[in-house]
């Protein structure tokens, strides 16, 4: 079987590109869950690795579930169907959204059902002026299986992702834009351009920051102030006891750029 996921590092950067045009990127029938789980398992146990950007290869980011491939489905139990998300697309959920490092999906065009999921799972999100977002799975007779009546609402709010969800209706670009579920619209030929740029930005920073970062955030989303709080607390402790803190505040004080390590 092909690779589905190219993997490159630049430096602090990691570009995962999505590799079967022929299939419009999409998400089953293919290798693309497991391949998404090494990668992420990668990324995540080296520390040289700051940011990370998504693409597609192509016309189109990913169109989700590959509905010729589920065809072959009709004639599976329920019981086996339900093994099949868990041990497939789910598993591609959770290893992406809890990726430690930063991640920015560059959507360089259409965004599907399960492809549109997965730009919910990345923390921030690009898009090229050409690219479209649909939550599509109620006009195929199917709810989201990969988690995107949890993702979606958390990015664009309840009442919009109840009408993407009811009606299956694509949004544009600029769309996409007004609420919320992009942060940047750019000519499609600029799009990796920007969102490399936006990922050397954040790699300039401490690696061990920006984990602890993302996991406070992420953390935030559904615990008590206080427990945050306390959190927060014992990882800040650990950041003073880092290398990148050290270098920054010398940096700082010798008016130089820090030198920040790997680790």
């Amino acid at each position: 079987m092909s690779t589905f996921l190219l993997y490159e590092q630049s430096g602090a950067v990691v570009t995962l590109t999505m590799n079967a045009p022929e299939s419009r990127n999409a998400l089953t029938g293919n290798n693309a869950p497991q391949e998404f789980v090494d990668a992420c398992a990668r990324i995540s146990e080296d520390m040289s690795v700051r940011a990370v950007v998504l693409t597609g290869a192509g016309p189109v980011f990913s169109s989700g579930g590959n509905l010729k491939h589920m065809k072959a489905l009709f004639d599976e139990t329920p019981s086996a169907i339900r093994n099949w998300y868990r041990q497939g697309i789910q598993r591609l959920s959770t290893a992406l959204y809890n990726l430690e490092v930063p991640t920015i999906a560059a959507v360089n065009g259409a965004a599907i059902g399960a492809g549109c999921d997965l730009t919910c799972m990345c923390d921030i999100r690009i898009a090229a002026d050409t690219a479209s977002f649909a939550e599509s799975f109620v006009r195929v007779g199917l709810i989201p299986g990969d988690g995107g009546a949890w993702l979606l609402p958390r990015v664009v709010g309840m009442s919009k992702a109840m009408e993407m969800s009811f009606t299956g209706d694509s949004l544009s670009a600029a769309e996409a834009l007004a609420c919320g579920l992009v942060s940047k619209v750019v000519p499609a030929d600029r799009l990796m351009d920007e969102a490399r740029a936006l990922a050397g930005r954040i790699a300039k920073n401490p690696g061990t920051g920006l984990r602890m970062t993302k996991r406070l955030l992420r953390e935030g989303q559904h615990m008590r102030l206080e427990s945050l709080l306390e959190m927060s607390a014992g990882f800040q402790a650990i950041a003073h006891k880092t290398p990148h803190h050290v270098e920054a505040v010398n940096a700082f004080i010798e008016k130089r750029a820090p030198n920040f390590p790997d680790r």
